[in-house]
C-alpha cells in the first residue's frame, strides 16, 4: 500500500473501524436470508415489470430498470449484494462530504446510523425500490446545493426526476429542489437545465404510461391512495359525495388503516368498474377533505405522531401473519401466483431462506439496532435550527426534504415506517452541514438580511458571481 493510502487511512481511521462492523451486518443479511427478502406484492410486480416491461397502475416501477440490468445474472442475491454495497457507498460519500469541515469522528459519529441501521440494512436486503430512492434523493439533493454549474444542474435534475420515477413521492423533492434553486439565484441556465433535465424522466414515464393506458400520469391510483386515508374519519351524512357507492360501511371507530382501504378485497372501490375507480376515488377524497378538513388534519396528526414511538417495527399483522420489517425465523414460502415470476427471474428457486445461525445474530441485532424515530426528528429540528442560526443554509434543502418524506405520507395515503427510513441520510446530511467548520478557518459562511446577496460561500443562498 503506498504511503498516501496508508496516510488517508490513518486520517480516517475511525470511521474505517466503523465501517467493517456495518460491511459484516450486511454479511450476515447475504449469508442469514438468501436469496433476498420480499415485500407482499410489491417485489413481484416490480420483478414482472423487469421481465415484461410495462407500467405499473399503483406505483411507477423505475426500480424494475435496476432489476432489468441486473437480470442476465439470474440472482436476487447479487441484486440485494447491489444494494448492499450502494448503501454502503452513500455513507461514505456522506462521510467524505462532511469530513471536509469536521473532525474524523464527529463525521463518523453523524453518518453511523446509515452504516448501523437495523432497518436501512433489511430494505437494503429487499426486492423494493427503498434503497434505489434512497440514494437517488441524497445523491440528487447533495448536487443542488453545491454551486450549481450546468453540468452539475443536468445531472443533479436527472436524479431527481428518476428519483420521481422510482416513488412518486419524489416528485416533491423535485419541486423542493427547483424552489431552493430559485432561492439561491443560481442563474437562468443553471435553472433552466436542472428543470428540463427533471422533467425528462417525468414525461418519459408519463408518455409510457399513457400509450399503455391512455393516462398520462405516473400512476393510475394517486386517487384511490388519497381516499384510503380519508376513510379514517370520512362521515358521508357530512360529505354527501357524488358517488355514495365509495361510502364506507363500519362506523368510524370500527374501521382500518387506510392501507387496506386500497388493497382490501371488501373495499367499496370494488363496487365500481376498475376504469373509473381512480377518477370517482379523488372525487370523494376531495370532497371528504373540503368537506371535514378539521377530521382530515386530525387523521393525518394522529398518524404522525406514530413517528414519535420509540420502537421502530410495529406488531403483527392481521391473521397472524408476521411483519415484513422483521428478519424472519422461519422460511416464506412463495405463493403460487408468484412463483412463476420470482423464480423466472432468479433462474431456480427464489424463495427466502433462513441459514442459522447468521440469520439468529441479524435477528438479535434488529432488537437494538436502530436509531428511534424520535431522535431522528429531534436531530431534523435541531440541525435546521442550527443551520439558521449560524446560516448554514446549504443543510435547509436536506432538511426540508426530510421533512417532506417523514411527513407528506401521513397526508396523501397514511403512515408506514418504511416510508419514513429515507430521510435518515438527509437528516444525517441536515446535521452534518449545519455543525460542520468551513474550509476558510472554522466559521460558518453567511449571507446578508435580503438572502439575495450573498458572499459566495457554499453555504449561502446566492453563490459567488
Amino acid at each position: 500500500m503506498r504511503p498516501s493510502s496508508l496516510s488517508v487511512l490513518r486520517e480516517n481511521r475511525v470511521f474505517v473501524v466503523a465501517l467493517l462492523p456495518a460491511v459484516a451486518l450486511r454479511v450476515l443479511a447475504i449469508a442469514g436470508y438468501p436469496p433476498a427478502l420480499w415485500f407482499w406484492a410489491d417485489s413481484f410486480t416490480y420483478v414482472g415489470a423487469a421481465l415484461d416491461p410495462a407500467p405499473e397502475p399503483y406505483r411507477p416501477v423505475g426500480y424494475s430498470l435496476l432489476l432489468a440490468v441486473l437480470r442476465p445474472f439470474h440472482s436476487l442475491g447479487l441484486v440485494a449484494g447491489v444494494q448492499h454495497a450502494l448503501g454502503l457507498t452513500l455513507a461514505v460519500a456522506l462521510y467524505v462530504l462532511l469530513r471536509r469541515g469536521l473532525p474524523g469522528w464527529a463525521a463518523t459519529v453523524i453518518v453511523s446510523p446509515m452504516l448501523y441501521d437495523e432497518f436501512l440494512i433489511l430494505l437494503e436486503h429487499m426486492i423494493m425500490a427503498d434503497t434505489l430512492f434512497t440514494v437517488l434523493v441524497t445523491v440528487g439533493v447533495v448536487l443542488v446545493i453545491r454551486p450549481l454549474t450546468p453540468a452539475r444542474a443536468a445531472a443533479a435534475g436527472a436524479v431527481l426526476g428518476f428519483a420521481a420515477v422510482t416513488r412518486s413521492i419524489g416528485l416533491a423533492v423535485v419541486l423542493l429542489a427547483l424552489g431552493f434553486a430559485c432561492l439561491r439565484r443560481v442563474g437562468v441556465r443553471p435553472l433552466a437545465t436542472l428543470t428540463a433535465a427533471a422533467i425528462v424522466p417525468l414525461i418519459g414515464y408519463s408518455t409510457w404510461m399513457y400509450a399503455d393506458s391512455g393516462e398520462f400520469a405516473l400512476t393510475r391510483a394517486d386517487g384511490m391512495f388519497l381516499r384510503a386515508r380519508t376513510m379514517t374519519f370520512a362521515d358521508c351524512e357530512v360529505i354527501r359525495p357524488r358517488q355514495p357507492k365509495l361510502c364506507p360501511d363500519q362506523p368510524v371507530s370500527a374501521r382500518p388503516a387506510p392501507a387496506y382501504w386500497v388493497w382490501g378485497s371488501w373495499s367499496p372501490l370494488k363496487r365500481l368498474p376498475s376504469a373509473q375507480r381512480n377518477a370517482e376515488a379523488g372525487r370523494f377524497a376531495q370532497e371528504a377533505i373540503l368537506a371535514q378538513p378539521g377530521p382530515y388534519l386530525a387523521a393525518a396528526g394522529g398518524d404522525l405522531a406514530k413517528v414519535l414511538r420509540w420502537e421502530r417495527v410495529a406488531d403483527v399483522k392481521p391473521g397472524g401473519k408476521p411483519h415484513p420489517y422483521i428478519f424472519p425465523e422461519a422460511p416464506r414460502p412463495l405463493r403460487d401466483s408468484v412463483r412463476a415470476t420470482a423464480e423466472t427471474y432468479e433462474g431456480g428457486p427464489a424463495a427466502t431462506r433462513v441459514v442459522e445461525p447468521y440469520a439468529g445474530w441479524l435477528r438479535a441485532y434488529q432488537r437494538f439496532g436502530y436509531l428511534p424515530l424520535p431522535l431522528m426528528v429531534a436531530a431534523l429540528l435541531a440541525g435546521q435550527v442550527v443551520a439558521l442560526v449560524r446560516r448554514r443554509y446549504d443543510a435547509l434543502l436536506p432538511g426540508l426534504t426530510a421533512t417532506a418524506l417523514i411527513a407528506a405520507p401521513a397526508f396523501i395515503v397514511g403512515y408506514d415506517v418504511r416510508y419514513v427510513i429515507p430521510a435518515i441520510p438527509l437528516v444525517c446530511l441536515t446535521v452534518g452541514l449545519a455543525a460542520r467548520r468551513t474550509a476558510t478557518g472554522g466559521r460558518p459562511q453567511h449571507i446578508d438580511r435580503t438572502l439575495i446577496e450573498g458572499g459566495g460561500g457554499e453555504g449561502s443562498l446566492h453563490p459567488g458571481r
